[in-house]
């Protein structure tokens, strides 16, 4: 693997460590076998593998101006075969690891290379075929961007593994190292080995056979510990017709010269803003986060500010329930949950007023947890839910008994979920009654143990030996409590999220307890079809386009993903201390995560306006902003705002900024100055086209930066 365009070419393919084009995956033996006999037919443009096992797959090579198209046609001899992967593809580079898409990125002038995939059909993830569920574990690696700078303690070593800190149960507490070798990871697109260099893969499976799996998301903690879970078979999904792209580039021209095409060129989902794809830095932009739920101003705030969106996060969680059929302040739009002084507002009426201003609103779902009361969930509980385990009942009974015998008892003991496992979410579906309980006896006859009938305000009802015991799938407590709807019902839930929005106007989300969508077994492949479907039905209602946030960022979101806005505080960006998260590492954790992986950085819910902010803050929180690339979530309560003395010209200056980073008017090395958060800066516009941006040195400022809006923005 070379950079050819310079002088010597610069190999990046390591000579210990030769990259399979292929690997093939037995899941049952847990083993790989590699190739071992190629052969290339030109023709037809196919490369034929032979692997240790007898196999031959037969892979297509599409040569494109930028990247290489690869897609696996044909496998034989495939009876065992659960899963393929692309590579791993090894390289030498050792600065940046994107693992949620498989990148490896050197940023330095003297390098400044990148090598990595994208996958081109739903079924081909970022990862391994040996990941458990599809979903990499959530977890530390100790990985130095810089040995120079950074070097490892003797104490450390690259790719050596840490759980995350705290409980496993409080988010905030998981970021728990402030040093620069420890990174969080949100994916396996891409690996280090013990020398730090960087590996990337990706893997498709055959959804369509039965499997079981022993799952979490984050197995080093006993609050998350794993759980088997039987996946539900999806005919039809297979890893025959398994597409990446492969390609190479510098890095500074890389997303928007590279990647942005391979994405437009293979028609993967290329959600925009202001006409602008939403990964290209100029579309970056904050958004305005509702507080205090008295909302006269806030859309005047926004636009003021030059914002495109309003998060109604006061608004509490927005729980999918379809029985509503999408209306959620009544067929009438007779629930008027917005407060304002001159007569409270629905969100329908809300939206209608932000639209005049180019101004989309938004709320907080918990995606797919299916709460108590929902159409889906209960009185009467869908036969579509999600479930761990399938049992038989082994003996009658009546809608009263609390004896409940069950055929087999493995796997029941376990608490429900991975995450949490919260006692009073365990539960079993029979019919349509749900029925709580705790453990199971460990002798003949095996029965349930701590039984409460017509759990969830399920009816109780006689049910006939041989019926068959869901021991279903379930979230959290803490608000989201909820069961997981199967795959067919998760996309009807996604199809739901789009409808609300045609129906009361809305076009944001934040998707809080994304990780939900990881609890059917499914992975990214899971989250890449929910969204799908979303954007499929938003498309055919009308809807142009949906911002979203959400609790985590994974492979299969990171096209329809916006922002990632999650979290906030001191936790995130620390204006006052100048320091990406001076209370815990999560700001720290989050910008590397997502720099590393081409995202915009989300600096969280933060800075809102108060009595005491000053000018000269916001100043320093828009530098960071568009020196490193990052969104944030504008924290605006009505009576805070009114009280602040700056307030004027506080939205003149973030309005300022945001005017300059859409015309992109900010080259790369002024950005690199800028994201460094000892410096100090002020912007002035002189007119729509230029701007001047001086750097404040005790309180005074040389000759100025001329900025200039790019052309084509």
């Amino acid at each position: 693997m070379k950079n050819t365009t310079v002088t010597p070419q610069r190999e990046f393919s390591p000579a210990d460590k030769p990259s399979p084009l292929m690997q093939i995956y037995d899941g049952r033996k847990k083993i790989y076998y590699a190739p071992v006999k190629a052969a290339y037919h030109a023709k037809g443009k196919l490369l034929e593998l032979t692997f240790s096992n007898g196999s031959v797959a037969h892979i297509r090579i599409e040569p494109q101006k930028k990247y290489f198209k690869l897609q696996l046609q044909s496998l034989s001899n495939r009876a065992e075969i659960e899963a393929v992967q692309w590579g791993a593809y090894h390289t030498n580079i050792s600065n940046l690891m994107g693992e949620i898409i498989g990148v490896a990125r050197d940023t330095s002038a003297a390098v400044n290379y990148a090598i990595g995939m994208l996958a081109l059909n739903d079924n081909t993830l970022g990862g391994k075929a040996a990941t458990v569920g599809d979903a990499a574990p959530f977890q530390y690696i100790v990985h130095t961007p810089d040995a120079k700078r950074f070097p490892l303690p003797d104490t450390l070593h690259e790719g050596q593994v840490f759980s995350l800190g705290g409980n496993g149960i409080s988010d905030v507490a998981f970021y728990a190292h402030k040093e620069p070798w420890y990174r969080m990871v949100y994916g396996d697109a891409a690996q280090v080995d013990k020398a730090g260099r960087i590996s990337i893969s990706y893997q498709s499976r055959n959804r369509s056979v039965k499997r079981e799996i022993f799952f979490s998301l984050i197995p080093h903690m006993a609050a998350n510990i794993p759980n088997h879970i039987d996946v539900q078979p999806l005919p039809g999904v297979d890893y025959i017709g398994s597409s990446v792209a492969l390609w190479g580039s510098p890095d500074s021209t890389a997303l928007m010269g590279v990647i942005r095409e391979i994405v437009l060129s293979e028609k993967l989902p290329y959600p925009t803003i202001n006409g602008k794809w939403v990964k290209d830095p100029a579309a970056f932009v904050p958004d305005a986060l509702a507080a205090g739920n008295l909302n006269d101003s806030i859309v005047s705030y926004a636009s003021r500010l030059g914002f495109k969106a309003i998060s109604l996060y006061d608004q509490g969680f927005l729980r999918p329930d379809r029985g509503n059929e999408g209306y959620i302040d009544g067929k009438h739009f007779e629930r008027k949950p917005i407060k304002m002084t001159a007569g409270n507002q629905s969100h329908k009426e809300l939206s209608a007023m932000a639209a005049k201003y180019g101004i989309m609103i938004g709320r907080t779902p918990i995606t797919n947890a299916l709460a108590p009361g929902t159409k889906d969930a209960s009185p009467v509980p869908s036969d579509s839910l999600c479930y761990q385990q399938k049992r038989l009942l082994a003996k009658n009974i009546s809608e009263t008994d609390t004896i409940i015998v069950v055929d087999d008892p493995r796997y029941l003991e376990e608490i429900a979920s991975w995450e949490g496992h919260c006692a009073d979410l365990n539960m079993v579906k029979i019919g349509k009654e749900l029925i709580h309980y705790l453990g199971v006896s460990d002798r003949r006859p095996y029965r349930l143990l701590n039984v409460k009938r017509g759990y969830w305000k399920t009816t109780p009802a006689g049910h006939a030996a041989g019926d068959t015991i869901y021991k279903l799938q379930v979230t959290v407590n803490y608000g989201y409590d909820g069961v997981i709807p199967n795959m067919q019902l998760q996309d009807e839930i996604a199809k739901y999220y789009a409808d609300v929005c045609k129906i009361n106007g809305l076009a944001y989300y934040d998707f809080d307890g994304q990780e939900f969508l990881f609890n059917n077994g499914h992975g990214y492949y899971s989250v890449k079809r929910f969204f799908r479907k979303m954007f499929e039905r938003a498309k055919k209602l009308g809807v142009p386009y949906i911002r979203f946030t959400g609790a985590t960022l994974s492979e299969g979101s990171w096209h329809y993903q916006s922002i990632w806005n999650v979290g906030g505080g001191s936790n995130l960006y620390d204006v006052n201390t100048r320091e990406w998260g001076s209370t815990t590492s999560q700001g720290k954790d989050l910008r590397d995560v997502t720099y590393a992986n081409f995202f915009p950085v989300g600096m969280g819910g933060n800075f809102p306006i108060t009595a005491k902010s000053t000018v000269a803050e916001y100043e320093h929180i828009q530098a960071i902003s568009v020196g490193l690339g990052t969104t944030y979530s504008l924290r605006l309560n009505q009576k805070d705002v009114e009280s602040c003395p700056q307030k004027e010209a506080i939205f003149s200056v973030i309005r300022t900024w945001e005017d300059a980073r859409a015309a992109n008017a900010f080259p790369r090395w002024v950005k690199n100055m800028l994201s460094d958060p000892a410096k100090s800066w002020r912007l002035e516009a002189k007119d729509q086209n230029t701007w001047a941006l001086f750097q404040m040195v005790d309180g005074s400022s040389p000759r100025p930066i001329v900025l200039k809006r790019a052309q084509g923005y």
